[in-house]
């Protein structure tokens, strides 16, 4: 039979794997600690930049009239892949299984 203490360590280990920040999602992290979630299309981050420089440069963009994006390449450049129908930048080029998510890998 295990002695209480064997158990308490059986527990605790357990808390510790279930509780680990790893289980959260399999996504790479960009160098800011930041990531677009492609169930939402927004970006969100997981840990603090190194500077400040870096915030400033992934602060989000505010586009005035029409935006479009020669290709993915420019989606993703711009921090706005993947795009969604009905967002500004989605466009059919983007979109080729025509699933209403452009840029999606």
């Amino acid at each position: 039979m295990l002695s209480i203490l064997a158990i308490l360590a059986i527990i605790v280990s357990a808390a510790m794997l279930i509780a680990s920040p790893a289980w959260g999602h399999g996504g790479g992290l960009a160098a800011d600690g930041c990531h677009n979630d492609r169930k939402t299309g927004t970006r969100h981050c997981h840990r603090a930049a190194n500077n400040s420089s870096q915030q400033t440069a992934q602060a989000p963009r505010q586009q005035s009239g029409p935006v479009y994006y020669r290709n993915c390449d420019a989606a993703r450049a711009a921090g706005a892949a993947p795009v969604r129908r009905g967002q500004p930048g989605y466009a059919r080029h983007l979109d080729r299984d025509n699933d209403g998510v452009g840029c999606e890998n």
